[in-house]
């Protein structure tokens, strides 16, 4: 039985949160694989061949297996890093501007004619409300003079007559 050949392993290196990674491996996929990434970090140019000569050198020296180092720094490609990443200091929020000053206060607004506008229509619905209940008492006068004409018609028609006429005879 013929024994599989190896392929040739390849220097791949990326990114990976903190750290600058590598891995020699026989394919992109492979190295994903190694780095524990499911989502093609190739495609979009976030991993690529290393060209680091350094870097080459200890990712063959442990084949598929992630090498890294801090972020930024040049230290050697190892298995755990002990170093992390300096960040660049945040400036501190606590300081005032030396050059802040006060914004004047400013004069509130003049409100007289939207006073005016808003008594206008005040005014406008007080109208409207009085006219609705004159509306309203000339309504019940018509049901109520409607009814008493329905009434006399019905109790003369139970009389069977016209009330225009007389009663029958």
């Amino acid at each position: 039985m013929a024994k599989a050949r190896k392929r040739p392993l390849k220097v791949f290196q990326a990114q990976v949160g903190f750290y600058d990674t590598v891995v020699a491996a026989p394919s992109q996929a492979a190295a994903l694989r190694a780095w524990g990434i499911h989502q093609n970090l190739f495609s979009d140019g976030q991993a690529t061949i290393a060209t680091d000569s350094l870097a080459v050198q200890a990712a063959l020296a442990h084949p598929e297996t992630p090498l890294r180092r801090a972020v930024g720094s040049h230290d050697p490609f190892v298995l755990e890093p002990t170093g992390l990443p300096t960040l660049p200091r945040a400036p501190n929020a606590t300081r005032a501007p030396a050059q802040a000053r006060p914004e004047p206060a400013k004069p509130p607004a003049d409100r007289s004619r939207l006073d005016a506008a808003e008594t206008a229509l005040r005014e406008l619905d007080g109208d409207r409300r009085r006219e609705e209940t004159k509306f309203e008492r000339r309504q019940e006068a018509l049901d109520a003079e409607t009814t008493a004409a329905q009434s006399a018609f019905v109790s003369v028609r139970a009389q069977g007559g016209d009330s225009r006429r007389g009663p029958r005879a």
